[in-house]
């Protein structure tokens, strides 16, 4: 007697299992992905560039000691990111000035970054 059917309750093996939908399975076959993958990455660098720019601001405000290696590397950024942006606003005021010369950018850089995301995502 040749039987070739599985015991009760044991699963037949003539079909591949059928798995539930993987969320990145068909990513490749979906044409909108890439652009929602570079709205992502332009959200991400925009969001990045606004921290680094924030994160000086707080330090510079805070007296933060500038011969410290992490210091003196958000700064270093900071200036790279607001290099078009240097001393557009000269007052008296230093901490005011330094707020002003690096929040326009990281303003400037949310505000962009996040419309060209959310415009790459609706397309």
């Amino acid at each position: 007697m040749s039987n070739f059917d599985p015991a009760p309750g044991y699963q037949s093996y003539d079909h591949p299992p059928e798995y539930p939908h993987h969320p990145h399975r068909n990513e490749r076959r979906d044409p909108g992905s890439g652009t929602r993958r570079a709205a992502l990455i332009i959200h991400t660098i925009a969001d990045v560039a606004a921290a680094f720019l924030g994160l000086w601001i707080v330090l510079y405000l805070l007296e933060a000691n500038r011969d410290n290696v992490f210091v003196e590397f958000v700064h270093s950024v900071a200036d790279a990111l607001a290099w078009w942006s240097q001393d557009i606003f000269t007052m008296d005021t230093e901490g005011l000035r330094v707020l002003l010369n690096f929040g326009l950018p990281a303003l400037i850089y949310l505000a962009v970054g996040h419309g060209i995301s959310v415009r790459l995502s609706r397309a």
